[in-house]
């Protein structure tokens, strides 16, 4: 489906290297005013070409709102419908691809579900589609800091150089580091790596962790519509994410019962409050009132310009050597659409307490 969210929807249309992208927003209350430098703002975040570690495509990304805006920028209530045209358009690089499945893209899943490849530049198996989820993702995040929910997404992860929340990081400033990490040290040992592997013609993996602040107990449902699973699908829905955990994630595997469990006591209001958060600020699949903490980790970007082993779409076996632009990483970018994604997750459980 291409519809995303229960009570706040977001619908995504458009291909890579057709005319547009676009969305259309519903379910937003009437009144917000929202601020469209600060959209566009956001959408820098993402955009391509920012910086000689990511893709050379150059796209403005400007957002041409169609509907559900008054002249003001006030919401009206009615479904927010705008667009995104692609104007770095390179469909020529993909030509020769389009008899040959490329390791690691969606080429063979695509014609084995739909008996066709995709589009070029990837269709809508392409990240350019996730530009309009911070589109929505920015509008969502303005309704939310009305209650005083702040997201906070940082790279915590590229190849074996890592950072630890508990590093007295400032997460708030992650946008002002070229990788992405608030960690001066960490960002310039990142940018090397990334600097290095794009030298070989190789990529490389990493991982995004995010951090919410001011979500209030209560939120989430005890079965299917946990809080936990809801970020979970929408973190994995974003293009190369293979993995997700909440809180001390897969490293409660590893341990007993007496570190895992995050005690409590009444503060000097006589209101709880917990010791610790192992848990991400998630328990049941419902919020505790803590800080929500989870990570995605992303997989390297698999347009390589390394040569490697395939067959074409008749069963030949083939080599090829991918060219074009490409992101050498793809956390780096993904962590803007990481907040978007958890703005349109929160949104949604907003609508449902309103």
């Amino acid at each position: 489906m291409n519809t995303f969210g229960n009570n706040v929807r977001l619908t995504t249309f458009g291909e890579s290297h057709g005319f547009c992208i676009g969305g259309v927003l519903d379910g937003l209350p009437a009144g917000l005013s929202i601020d469209k430098d600060a959209v566009k703002r956001f959408m820098e975040h993402r955009k391509p070409g920012n910086s000689t570690l990511t893709s050379k495509r150059s796209e403005s990304d400007e957002v041409r709102f169609l509907s559900g805006l008054t002249e003001a920028s006030v919401t009206t209530g009615a479904p927010i419908a705008f667009l995104i045209e692609n104007r770095d358009v390179r469909s020529a690089d993909y030509t020769k691809l389009q008899g040959l499945f490329r390791p690691g893209h969606a080429d063979y899943t695509y014609f084995a579900k739909y008996g066709l490849r995709p589009l070029p530049g990837g269709g809508r198996s392409s990240a350019r589609e996730t530009a309009v989820r911070c589109v929505a993702g920015a509008i969502a995040s303005q309704w939310l800091a009305r209650y005083g929910i702040r997201i906070m997404p940082f790279v915590c992860q590229f190849g074996d150089i890592s950072v630890s929340p508990d590093e007295r990081l400032e997460p708030e400033r992650a946008y002002e580091f070229a990788t992405r990490c608030p960690n001066p040290s960490a960002d310039q040992r990142m940018a090397q790596l990334i600097e290095s592997v794009r030298a070989e013609g190789d990529s490389i993996g990493g991982s995004v962790a995010c951090i919410v602040e001011g979500v209030p107990e209560g939120w989430g449902e005890p079965i299917y519509d946990k809080l936990s699973a809801r970020l979970s699908y929408a973190m994995m829905s974003i293009n190369g994410a293979k993995g997700f955990e909440i809180g001390d994630g897969f490293a409660l595997a590893s341990m007993r019962g007496s570190e895992a469990n995050d005690a409590m006591e009444l503060d000097n209001n006589g209101k709880p409050r917990f010791l610790s958060n192992h848990s991400g600020g998630i328990l049941g699949g419902i919020s505790t009132g803590q800080p929500l903490f989870f990570k995605i980790a992303f997989k390297p970007t698999p347009t390589i310009h390394m040569a490697q082993r395939t067959i074409t779409t008749d069963g030949k076996p083939t080599t090829f050597t991918a060219s074009g632009r490409h992101d050498p990483c793809i956390a780096l970018r993904a962590t803007a659409v990481v907040e978007a994604m958890t703005a349109l997750v929160l949104a949604d459980f907003l609508a449902l307490a309103k």
